[in-house]
């Protein structure tokens, strides 16, 4: 698997049409969660838009941004699902937190995990801190990743 990171200018209509179509499938769809799956994080100037073509199909995805002050963030984290089960998160995630960590030297990483995935969280070394939370009516956790090199 080869992870591409650009930029939202950088995005061809392409690639922006399999990530909007490929988000949508499995966070509105998918997951039966109408909500607006689109916001302005993901046409920030220093967002970065981390994935996977499988051909024309979007494989993997991950988007890395500039939170606050004290945090950048990994979001909207998915495996297409005829793609699912091959190894592919724990790579994609992996990669997402060292894009933050070079993009972002002086901060932890933050993540709004669904409850189901914590377990796979905690492997990657994110702990979870405050309480559990409903978002468009899934359940959350927020979890943070220390930036062990400041």
């Amino acid at each position: 698997m080869q992870l591409v990171s650009k930029l939202f200018s950088e995005l061809s209509t392409d690639e922006l049409f399999a990530i909007m179509r490929t988000r949508v499938d499995v966070f509105v769809v998918e997951q039966q969660c109408p909500y607006p799956e689109l916001d302005n994080v993901d046409c920030m100037a220093d967002t970065a838009h981390l994935y996977w073509l499988n051909g024309q199909q979007l494989g993997a995805y991950a988007r890395c941004y500039n939170k606050n002050a004290q945090y950048s963030a990994i979001g909207r984290v998915l495996v297409e699902q005829s793609q699912r089960g091959k190894g592919l998160a724990p790579l994609l995630v992996n990669e997402a937190i060292q894009l933050c960590f070079k993009q972002w030297p002086d901060k932890d990483i933050h993540i709004g995990a669904q409850t189901y995935l914590l377990g796979f969280y905690q492997s990657l070394g994110f702990q979870c801190t405050g309480e559990v939370y409903l978002e468009d009516g899934i359940e959350h956790q927020d979890m943070i990743l220390i930036n062990r090199s400041m």
